[in-house]
């Protein structure tokens, strides 16, 4: 949520922000409302000053043994205009508050304009795209061959884009999970494991609603909704706290299933593990102070970008443009790996600094050395999808013969060096 106090005093450059963003905003509904609000509040204040002032005169008439009935039925007049104005005035700030939760975050000045995912920067690759002496299979038919994954199963159980992981697919994916919560151990994250369902405030704070809940899984006859991504619980953990300034950075990650309702979305992402309802993601989270929070997006993509690069997989990052930026971001780098089945990169993680859109959703503050608080900068990443990572392996490192070799790192937690 961005400030309402600096959006009207910055409604011109705010709304010409906001225009190179995709999709629709009602920024130009705030500031006539915000004028409004400030009117209302005026008067209310200034009949509830007369309100008072009359009450003590009514007072000293009383104790003078005087009539004060005629100002008693004005007060009572008046009172009934100040329910008015108050009841107008609460319309006008819970109107606000709608318009706001709805307004997206302004993208931050290093981000490049463009209209949609065309115009994303490349920033920087690593290795080379897999090239093979024979024609490779995609993950969802080597899944087959293999016995790693029973799509039609899956189908029968639930339905449509859900995946039974089995025998060595199964341990795949578990080890790959173990091998990113480990890794991001190293760097000095916290692993948390967070329940999979979360409250209204949960999703509102993290900014999925209200814009977002069509794509959300409601839990039916509660106030609880599923996990879209393990960023909602985690940064929630101190919604409505004020931290200290020398906990600054505090760095989590957490494992969690996700799910999606993933509109709208249809071709060739929903084969195989891809574009699931429901999958498996590592995510990484970051509280961090203002001064240094873009720094420290370069250090959260650069943890991201580490398991690719142990795994050795070939991957690329891109700046996301303005017309591509998520909600709530401020800055986004989107990792994609190599995908020979597509024969494109494919996004594997999103890297983003929310600033303080988050913060101060969900109210999470910090104490400086000055007494003052502050709402922190909030920052989060895949860390990264493992269903997607999974796909990956097993697609860049299939053989010939129709096995795949285990890259080096996982062959420890999965217990072999190929699977056939």
């Amino acid at each position: 949520m961005l400030d309402l106090k600096y959006v009207c005093e910055n409604i011109d450059y705010v709304t010409e922000k906001l225009s190179h963003r995709s999709g629709k905003s009602p920024i130009g509904e705030v500031a006539p409302l915000a004028e409004k609000r400030v009117k209302l509040i005026k008067k209310v204040e200034t009949l509830k000053a007369t309100k008072n002032a009359v009450s003590k005169e009514i007072a000293e008439i009383k104790k003078n043994k005087g009539n004060a009935d005629s100002k008693i039925a004005e007060m009572k007049e008046l009172g009934e205009e100040i329910k008015q104005y108050d009841d107008e005035l609460n319309a006008v700030l819970e109107k606000l508050n709608e318009l706001m939760l709805a307004i997206p975050n302004i993208p931050d000045e290093s981000v490049p304009y463009g209209s949609d995912s065309d115009d994303n920067v490349e920033v920087r690759r690593f290795g080379e795209p897999t090239k093979f002496n024979f024609e490779p299979k995609a993950h969802w038919d080597l899944g087959l061959d293999l016995n790693l994954f029973d799509w039609e199963r899956a189908g029968k159980i639930t339905g449509a884009r859900f995946t039974v992981y089995k025998n060595w697919g199964a341990k795949l994916e578990r080890a790959i999970m173990n091998f990113m919560l480990d890794t991001h151990a190293q760097s000095n994250y916290t692993e948390v494991f967070p329940p999979f369902m979360v409250n209204r405030d949960s999703m509102i704070g993290t900014g999925q609603l209200p814009k977002f809940e069509e794509d959300m899984y409601a839990v039916k006859g509660t106030d609880f909704y599923l996990v879209p991504t393990a960023e909602v619980p985690v940064t929630n953990l101190h919604r409505g706290e004020i931290l200290d300034e020398k906990q600054l950075p505090i760095k989590y990650c957490a494992y969690t299933a996700c799910f999606r309702g993933e509109a709208g979305s249809a071709g060739r992402d929903t084969r195989g593990l891809i574009r699931q309802h429901q999958f498996n993601k590592v995510e990484l989270v970051k509280f961090a102070h203002p001064d240094n929070s873009f720094e420290e997006l370069e250090e959260l993509t650069n943890c991201a970008e580490k398991i690719l690069q142990l795994l050795n997989l070939p991957y690329r990052v891109v700046t996301l443009c303005t017309g591509d930026l998520g909600f709530g971001s401020a800055k986004t780098y989107d990792i994609e790996v190599w995908m020979p089945s597509y024969n494109r990169y494919v996004e594997i993680s999103s890297c983003s600094n929310y600033v303080d859109f988050q913060a101060r959703r969900a109210n999470i503050k910090f104490r400086d050395a000055d007494k003052k608080t502050r709402f922190v900068h909030t920052l989060n990443g895949s860390g990264l999808a493992i269903g997607r990572t999974t796909a990956a392996v097993i697609e860049n490192f299939q053989n010939e013969d129709g096995s795949v070799t285990v890259p080096e790192v996982l062959r420890k937690y999965i217990g072999t060096d190929i699977i056939k």
